[in-house]
C-alpha cells in the first residue's frame, strides 16, 4: 500500500512541481521514451503543469507503431492462409495494413484470435494439431522473453505446429539513432522502466557520455513520472549526463536474470526496420539458427511485399519526436480510433490515440482554413 498511498499523494506532486519550476533557468527539450509514458503525461496534464520552457518529446516507445508495414502486411498474408490459426495481441487487429487490416482478414474467414500471452497460442497449438499456430511476436525488450519462454517450450515439448511471426525492437540502438539524426532536439531522455526492468540499465551510461544526455529511469505513474523529470532537470541545469535509477523498486541494475539468459538462449539482435522511421542498426532480434524452423517469415516464405503507407498520414514524424500529432492535418478529421490512418492513432500506447482520447484536438489552422469565405 506504500506506493499506492504515494500515487496518489497531492503535496508530493505539489512538491516535486514547485522543485522544478525552482530549478529551471532555461529552455529543456527532453523525451520519454515509452508510450505508456506518453498516455500518463497527457491523461494527468503533466505537460502542461510543467514550466513552458519545458518540452516533453513523445518518442517512439511504442511497440504497436514501430512495428512495420511490411511485418504488417506479412502478417495479413500468413493470417489469411486457409491452414493457419493467427493468435495475436488484442491492439494489433486494427493496425493498417497497406490495404486491409487483421480484422478484415477475419470477416473474410481468416482464423485470427486474440490472446493475452503467446503461451495462450501454445496452447492453441497443442490442442489443434492438425493446423499451423502463428503468434505475432512484437514489442520492446518487455515482452520478449515471455515470446522466448513460449518457443523454448515449444520445442522441448515438441510441438511442430507453432510459429512466431518476430518483430521485436531494442530501446538503446533507438536512442542512439535519435541522437545522430540531424534534425534532433532532444537533450535529456527519460527511460521506459519496465524495459529496464528487464535489461537492466547496462547499455545506457554509454550512450549518456558519448552524447552527453542524462538518461533518468522512471515508471509510469504520475509521481514516478514527475520524479524523474525533477531529477532530469537538475542534471541539465548542472551540465551532467549520467544514467540515473528513479525507478528502484521494480528496476535493478542487472535487471532480471532469468530472462536475460532466454533471450539469449532464443534470439539473436538484428537490423530492424521501424515503421516511420526506417532501419535502425542492431535495434531489433529475431530467431537464433538453434530455433530458425520456428520462424514464421521462413517457415511460409513470406517475402517483402510492395507497402504503400498513406499519403495523409505523418505518424512517422509524430514517432521521431518532429511534430505534435494534432499538427497532423489528418488528425481527428480524417483520420481517427474508428478510421486510423496510422498505427499511432490504433495502438493504447500510441501517441495520437492519447491526444484523440484526451482532447488535446487543437492543431494549427492554415491560413486558407482562416480566410472568410468568399
Amino acid at each position: 500500500m506504500k506506493y499506492i498511498d504515494e500515487f496518489n499523494d497531492p503535496e508530493l506532486a505539489r512538491r516535486l512541481l514547485d522543485d522544478i519550476h525552482a530549478t529551471v533557468t532555461r529552455p529543456w527539450a527532453m523525451m520519454e521514451v515509452c508510450g505508456g509514458q506518453t498516455h500518463s503525461i497527457i491523461r494527468h496534464g503533466i505537460d502542461q503543469l510543467l514550466p513552458e520552457s519545458i518540452e516533453l518529446i513523445h518518442g517512439p516507445g511504442c511497440p504497436v507503431c514501430v512495428t512495420p508495414l511490411e511485418m504488417i502486411d506479412k502478417a495479413l498474408e500468413i493470417a489469411s492462409r486457409p491452414d493457419v490459426i493467427f493468435c495475436s495481441f488484442g491492439d494489433m487487429l486494427r493496425v493498417p495494413g497497406s490495404d486491409r487490416d487483421l480484422f478484415r482478414v477475419r470477416s473474410a474467414g481468416g482464423d485470427v484470435r486474440v490472446v493475452y500471452s503467446p503461451l495462450d497460442a501454445l496452447d492453441i497449438a497443442q490442442r489443434n494439431p492438425g493446423r499451423q499456430v502463428v503468434f505475432f511476436a512484437i514489442g520492446f525488450e518487455t515482452t520478449a522473453p515471455a515470446n522466448a519462454m513460449a518457443v523454448h517450450q515449444a520445442r522441448r515439448l515438441g510441438i511442430e505446429n507453432f510459429s512466431l511471426l518476430v518483430s521485436h525492437v531494442r530501446v538503446p540502438p533507438a536512442i542512439e539513432a535519435i541522437m545522430r539524426s540531424p534534425v534532433c532536439r532532444v537533450q535529456a531522455f527519460l527511460a521506459a522502466g519496465h524495459v529496464c526492468s528487464v535489461m537492466g540499465i547496462a547499455e545506457y551510461p554509454e550512450l549518456a557520455e558519448r552524447f552527453r544526455v542524462p538518461i533518468v529511469v522512471t515508471g509510469f505513474e504520475p509521481l514516478d513520472i514527475l520524479e524523474g523529470i525533477r531529477r532530469t532537470v537538475h542534471q541539465l541545469e548542472r551540465g551532467e549526463h549520467r544514467v540515473d535509477n528513479a525507478y528502484p523498486r521494480a528496476v535493478q541494475a542487472g535487471g532480471n536474470p532469468a530472462a536475460l539468459r532466454m533471450l539469449e538462449e532464443v534470439f539473436e539482435v538484428t537490423d530492424r526496420a521501424w515503421r516511420g522511421i526506417g532501419t535502425i542498426p542492431d535495434s531489433g532480434w529475431r530467431l537464433s539458427a538453434a530455433y530458425r524452423e520456428y520462424d514464421a517469415e521462413h517457415r511460409f516464405a513470406v517475402t517483402g511485399a510492395g507497402t504503400r503507407e498513406p499519403e495523409a498520414c505523418r505518424s512517422g514524424e509524430v514517432l521521431q519526436g518532429l511534430i505534435k500529432p494534432h499538427e497532423c492535418a489528418a488528425f481527428g478529421t480524417t483520420c481517427t480510433p474508428r478510421n486510423p490512418l496510422g498505427a499511432t492513432m490504433v495502438s493504447s500506447e500510441g501517441a495520437c490515440a492519447a491526444y484523440y482520447l484526451y482532447r488535446r484536438l487543437d492543431r494549427p489552422v492554415s491560413p486558407k482554413e482562416a480566410s472568410p469565405v468568399g
